[in-house]
């Protein structure tokens, strides 16, 4: 009976086909589909580069950096004219707007609120403290990084209470004292303050703003080699 002979280069082919498909299947995961598999490191994506309802789908830590900055413009401009009572209540409402949007209608911020961003943060913080995924490294600095996001929340409460008494006046002189520390507190929600008299601006209760959320964000994702 006669063999049908394989051509040497038919072996050939088939063989290196074998092997691509075998180094293939063992090859490691893209970095994108790893992080799809790290809950931890998703959600602090959500932290930093996008979430799905925030304008532009900007991430929820940059989203509230934008909006408190937009606060800190129209407080500055409030207190630019302390003689002039409609002047500071017109920048006392967009600093409203931009500290807590669902509180007026229209304004100059982005729609979306200090408020509701900085809740976002630290509530996806945790999220990725939390998650199987979480190393040392997101645990140690999701604290961090929520405690001055909860500051900021904290100080979104104090601000609204000197709109409200800007608002509330009836002469410039009764309403420049509160634009001023509506000034005063808007910049903390970037800057934090020195709470305990040391000198310096820690990520601790009371202290940290959304500056130093920033930071351990930039750190924790260091740590991950992100």
């Amino acid at each position: 009976m006669l063999i049908h002979r394989i051509p040497v280069i038919a072996i050939l082919l088939v063989s290196a086909a074998c092997s691509t498909t075998t180094q293939d299947s063992a090859a490691p995961m893209s970095a994108e589909t790893a992080m799809a598999k790290n809950m931890a490191h998703v959600h602090m994506g959500h932290v930093t580069d996008s979430w799905g309802d925030t304008p532009g789908e900007m991430g929820l830590l940059p989203t509230a950096i934008a909006e408190a900055e937009i606060a800190v413009l129209h407080a500055e401009l409030a207190v630019k004219q302390l003689d002039n009572l409609e002047w500071m209540k017109t920048h006392a409402k967009h600093v409203l707007h931009a500290v807590d949007s669902s509180s007026i209608e229209a304004g100059p911020g982005l729609g979306y609120g200090v408020r509701n961003a900085a809740n976002g943060v630290s509530k996806h913080i945790g999220l990725a403290a939390g998650s199987d995924a979480a190393t040392e490294n997101v645990k140690l600095h999701a604290v961090h990084v929520a405690t001055s996001a909860n500051n900021t929340v904290a100080r979104v409460d104090e601000i609204i209470q000197y709109v409200r008494q800007v608002l509330a006046a009836s002469t410039a002189a009764q309403a420049a004292p509160a634009a001023k520390q509506m000034l005063r507190h808007a910049r903390q929600l970037l800057d934090g303050r020195d709470a305990n008299g040391d000198g310096k601006v820690s990520w601790k209760q009371d202290e940290g703003g959304l500056k130093a959320s920033d930071k351990h964000m930039g750190l924790m994702r260091a740590g991950e080699n992100l």
